[in-house]
């Protein structure tokens, strides 16, 4: 009988090492999410990313990562950190307007402003699961999502040298283990700053490409290096069109009525009817498709149904878009070289590589949707989602090691 005892006690305890070893496995493993504005889904062959390239053959690539619309950085940055889309999480460009509170936002301005922002982000969803969270210029992730900000953060500054936010983002993994954060997201805006500047096609944007693909394989070895389980996801917001400033299309010059309020960006003109002015919308429609020529189109509201883009008051009133290489500029020529928030084809699909301990060796998938990546990386994390999401995860989910 002491014998039969003692055999199942060795069996139970043995049990119980084993879920320990696997929960100790899940609540250690780390989770580096670096973004690299603009970065367009072929630049890692076009721009001869070879460390980039590398890192996607030793674990998982998408062949096309789909942003949400418009493809614009804040919008695409907030849906990937929240899972919703923008009319949900409430960023639906980088500049629009509020008919319901008479306010219009501009980028960033929720740092001072947190009632702009829905949803819970990462880290916000690692905080309240006992989850130290860090983050390095993600856009908006000094604002208090949820009255709440990451564990560790800075205030977003463009002189900060791109060095040292991976040499920070090193130390945070180095810290004990009770201050370590196991969630970490850096922001990185060359490669799109230098697309705007002088096209996706130029040798600026090739050089932006080397540079920052040399230091992403640096800091790849830097993570293989730490005696705990890191994975690395890279991912854009968003690719770049070339632009022909020849066919800028000049928002001063066209028939708009001072009912109405003008935002514009790029591909979109945005029109929001003044508070307590009794716009005549069909009106102000006919004269801008009289103006078009052509070189602009209308949004239908079935179109931007179509689009998930639809039913908030941040939606504007009226939109028109135009179609690469025009955009919209406010009274001279554009005198910048590429663009995006165009609405979805080729040049606007975006880059996800991941690589490390979470994710299979040497997979290629063919699409993915940025509003998956919430809940493969909070299944990565050992988090549970505690709000509803517009993402399942089923498209980057096969990416996941067994």
């Amino acid at each position: 009988m002491k014998q039969l005892i003692l055999l199942l006690a060795l069996i139970l305890g043995s049990g119980e090492a084993a879920a320990q070893q696997e929960t100790d496995k899940t609540a250690e493993h780390t989770l580096v999410m670096i973004s690299l504005d603009g970065f367009r889904w072929d630049y890692i062959e076009k721009h001869q990313a070879k460390q980039l390239a590398k890192l996607a053959k030793a674990g998982v690539r998408a062949e096309r990562l789909t942003p949400v619309y418009p493809t614009k950085t804040f919008p695409n940055h907030i849906s990937i950190i929240t899972g919703l889309l923008p009319v949900n999480h409430g960023i639906v460009e980088n500049r629009f307007c509020d008919k319901a509170r008479d306010e219009c936002y501009r980028l960033g301005k929720g740092k001072d402003d947190s009632t702009w922002l829905k949803g819970m982000p990462l880290w916000n969803l690692a905080r309240l699961q006992g989850v130290k969270s860090a983050t390095y210029f993600w856009p908006e992730s000094d604002a208090r999502f949820n009255g709440m900000t990451p564990d560790y953060y800075y205030h977003y500054s463009k002189h900060s040298d791109y060095q040292d936010r991976l040499d920070q983002m090193i130390q945070w993994l180095t810290l004990p283990e009770s201050e370590r954060p196991r969630f970490i997201a850096g922001y990185f805006s060359l490669v799109d700053s230098m697309g705007h500047d002088h096209g996706p096609d130029s040798t600026q944007v090739y050089n932006a490409v080397q540079k920052m693909d040399a230091m992403i394989g640096d800091f790849y070895l830097q993570l293989q290096a730490l005696p705990q389980p890191v994975s690395l996801l890279i991912v854009s917001d968003h690719g770049m069109a070339t632009i022909n400033p020849k066919k800028s299309i000049q928002v001063s010059q066209l028939p708009i009525s001072d009912e109405w309020k003008v935002q514009f960006s790029g591909p979109h003109l945005m029109l929001y009817a003044k508070k307590g002015v009794d716009a005549d919308k069909a009106e102000q429609i006919a004269k801008l498709k009289a103006a078009a020529g052509g070189r602009f189109q209308y949004v239908s509201e079935e179109t931007m149904k179509a689009r998930k883009f639809f039913g908030s008051p941040r939606v504007p009133d009226i939109m028109f878009e135009t179609r690469a290489p025009a955009t919209f500029t406010l009274d001279k020529p554009a005198t910048y070289f590429g663009d995006h928030g165009y609405p979805h084809f080729d040049d606007m699909d975006a880059t996800l590589i991941g690589v490390g301990p979470a994710f299979k060796q040497g997979l290629m998938l063919e699409r993915v949707s940025n509003l998956d990546i919430y809940p493969v990386a909070a299944e990565i994390l050992g988090l549970e989602l505690l709000v509803p999401v517009d993402g399942d995860g089923s498209s980057l989910s096969p990416a996941l090691a067994e």
